[in-house]
């Protein structure tokens, strides 16, 4: 993951800073045979997406930020798209004082520590104009990284065959928490490959299982080796595509960096 930060405060420059988190853990994923099971039905998603197309169903963020991190998105969205990038999602947390977390990427997964700049400078006067917070903040801008935050129907289809983690709204046959292998979208529902425990007890059993959209809070790919891999295949292929070399840095995303890069720059405060 790139991270690119950006100090906001009346009486320090601003500055960027942008380094690789990466992590990995090897996991083995057991594919046994299969029978369906659907759980959740929700229709209030069609409430909250856009009709026009079934591309842009696929491309709306279903999942969507609350208070102060929702007023941020909905204003920097339009400014991401016109930029060809795509919002992931915004936080804001306490950490190191207030910090305002932007994900995002382009329209081909990928995000480099260029993109990450010019995303900041774009973003950075909106926000001033919106000013959500009173006192000074840190605007921090990232890559999803590979184990990747899953708010678009379309990422479950991208990544269908990797591992996800899913957290649902409401408890759903006692549990909120499933983990297991995605298997893409159909019917507005998240089809997943998981181990669930029969009723009445026994061995938990292999099935496939649907979550309505609108039923999940949250979901992120589980860091595997596979995932690894796929990342860094994806991340070459989106370069080739672009025209860019593997050594231009300005074309390196989350899943290329190096572990170690790591640079600060200093650049004069914004008015």
């Amino acid at each position: 993951m790139i991270i690119l930060t950006s100090g906001v405060d009346p009486k320090d420059p601003l500055f960027f800073r942008w380094g690789n988190a990466f992590r990995c853990a090897a996991a083995v994923i057991g594919a046994a045979s299969a029978r369906k099971m659907i759980i959740g039905s929700h229709s209030g998603l069609r409430t909250t997406m856009s009709t026009v197309s079934g591309q842009v169903l696929m491309d709306a963020r279903f999942i969507r930020e609350t208070g102060v991190a929702a007023r941020i998105a909905e204003a920097i969205e339009p400014v991401l798209v016109d930029l060809g990038y795509r919002l992931v999602r915004v936080a804001v947390s306490g950490r190191q004082g207030q910090t305002v977390q932007i994900m995002a990427e382009r329209s081909d997964g990928t995000m480099s520590a260029g993109d990450c700049e010019r995303v900041s400078h774009a973003v950075s006067p909106v926000i001033d104009v919106l000013d959500p917070i009173e006192n000074a903040f840190a605007l921090e801008v990232s890559s999803p990284g590979i184990d990747r935050p899953l708010v678009r129907p379309s990422d479950f289809e991208d990544w269908a065959g990797h591992e996800a983690r899913v957290e649902l709204r409401e408890m759903v046959s006692g549990r909120k928490r499933y983990k297991g292998t995605l298997e893409g979208v159909t019917d507005g529902e998240v089809r997943m490959l998981t181990e669930v425990t029969p009723e009445g007890g026994g061995k938990p059993e292999d099935v496939v299982v649907g979550f309505a959209l609108a039923l999940i809070s949250e979901a992120r790919l589980v860091m595997t080796d596979e995932l690894i891999r796929a990342s860094l295949t994806r991340a070459k292929k989106a370069r080739e595509a672009r025209g860019e070399s593997e050594t231009d840095d300005a074309a390196m995303d989350g899943a290329d960096m190096p572990a170690d890069l790591e640079d600060v720059k200093q650049v004069p405060k914004r008015h």
